[in-house]
């Protein structure tokens, strides 16, 4: 199922759909609709009620030395070489494995909704803007914060980045009174997807609305 996202009134239709479960790539909004199969399941974290587990906070502390950098909406080959890694990296045989500077621009800027940027960066030591080793394209909604895609360098797993980025985000969407921070789609049993469920209390979108997942005891 898909929907274009106006330019007149972007923002608004696309935090409509979000919050009814469809997904944004450039200026299409789109929703798994598959006759026998409804296993793509919507995921958001309630960033209001989010208390941070003891991992969850040994990895913020693993990564405070990064530096946080929201910038425009903009492409850079800085950016395209750190997701080429990743991607031959995480995701060799993936629908985004042969993606081109042209394809990446045009995930970045061809938009008619209200998104950034969030570039985290090394530490320097010359007092430059540092080794870029983490980024994630984020759309700004009225009720919270969704991330369309993140990526990251490959050689450091330690870091955890990938769940660095969702914990900061959440962070964010307290310091700005956001209610959620929206993951895209999960499905159970996914081995590329079963982070998603780490993030507890998670609110999942079933046919009934949206259902809280508790925290684990």
């Amino acid at each position: 199922m898909f929907a274009h996202l106006p330019m007149l009134d972007g923002p608004s239709v696309n935090d409509s759909l979000t919050q009814g479960g469809f997904r944004r790539s450039q200026n299409i909004a789109y929703r798994p609709a598959c006759e026998r199969c409804s296993a793509c399941i919507s995921a958001r974290i309630p960033a209001k009620d989010y208390v941070f587990s003891r991992s969850e906070r040994r990895v913020l502390a693993r990564n405070e030395l990064l530096t946080r950098h929201l910038v425009e909406a903009e492409a850079t080959l800085e950016q395209f070489e750190l997701l080429r890694r990743y991607l031959t990296s995480r995701h060799p045989g993936g629908g985004m494995a042969e993606m081109t500077w042209s394809d990446y621009v045009a995930m970045v800027e061809d938009t008619a909704v209200r998104t950034h940027l969030v570039e985290y960066r090394a530490p320097s030591a010359d007092r430059g803007p540092g080794d870029l080793i983490a980024c994630v394209l984020v759309d700004e909604l009225g009720d919270g914060l969704s991330l369309v895609y993140s990526f990251y360098d490959p050689s450091l797993a330690r870091r955890s980045l990938g769940s660095f980025m969702i914990l900061d985000n959440v962070v964010q969407a307290g310091l700005i009174g956001a209610a959620y921070v929206y993951l895209g789609y999960w499905v159970e049993g996914s081995h590329k997807m079963d982070y998603k469920a780490r993030f507890r209390p998670l609110e999942l979108l079933r046919p009934h609305g949206w259902t809280r997942v508790p925290r684990r005891p």
